[in-house]
This record gives C-alpha cells, structure tokens and sequence, in this order.
C-alpha cells in the first residue's frame, strides 16, 4: 500500500529525530568531558567512571548513525542502543534510590525516540 502523506511523514520524522539526536548530544558531551554532576551521578549509582567517555563516546556515534542517509542496519543498532541506555538509566535510578517523579523527565526523550524509530521504519518500507 502506497503511504498517503509522506510530506507530513517526513516531516514528523525529522522533527523528532531531531530533537532526539540534540537531546543525546546534550547527554553525551557532559559523559565525554566528565563533568562533575555525571561523576556524581554514576558514584552515587556505584558504576567506574572510566564507562563516562565510553557512553559519550557512543552517544554521539548513535547520533550520527541515525542522521547520516542510509546504513538501515546501523541505524537499527543506534535505536537499540539508545533504548538500552534509556532504560539502563531508569532502572538504575531506581534500584539505586528508588522511584523519582524527576525520573518521568525521560518519557520525552524515550518518546520521541520511539516516534523516531516508527517512522524511520515507515519511510524504509
């Protein structure tokens, strides 16, 4: 079946990509340079600090993944990743301390993440 707008397809597409994208970008930078509330943030949860560049590293190679034409494949393992990493942060979160209403913060950025992901699958098929 021949999809019936893909203007406004692509639209939603870009639009939550990349608003996604910046909100990864936003995350990675402050794990690459180890600024000093994400240090505290992963002693707090117990995790070696040597994982912040590593994250950030990633991040920021997801990032590129999902912006740069092409690579469907790639682009899947980016989603995944991200996925995992929001949710690792959530579960985190709470097994360290318990639930945190500012936890529901990242329903925003895992939303449009999935809203990201349906529609780049969309133009693809």
């Amino acid at each position: 079946m021949k999809n019936p707008n893909p203007k406004w397809n692509r639209i939603i597409y870009w639009t939550t990509t990349g608003l996604f994208s910046l909100f990864m970008i936003s995350s990675a930078i402050p794990n690459l340079l180890q600024a000093e509330e994400w240090v505290e943030v992963f002693q707090a949860l117990g995790y070696p600090l040597y994982l912040l560049p590593f994250l950030g590293t990633a991040k920021i190679l997801g990032v590129i993944a999902i912006l740069v034409p092409g690579f469907p494949k790639l682009k899947e393992w980016a989603y995944a990743g991200f996925t995992f990493n929001l949710s690792g942060a959530i579960y985190s979160g709470i097994a360290a301390a318990g639930f945190d209403p500012k936890m529901l913060v990242l329903l925003g950025p895992i939303a449009l993440g999935v809203v990201s992901y349906l529609y780049h699958r969309k133009r693809s098929v």
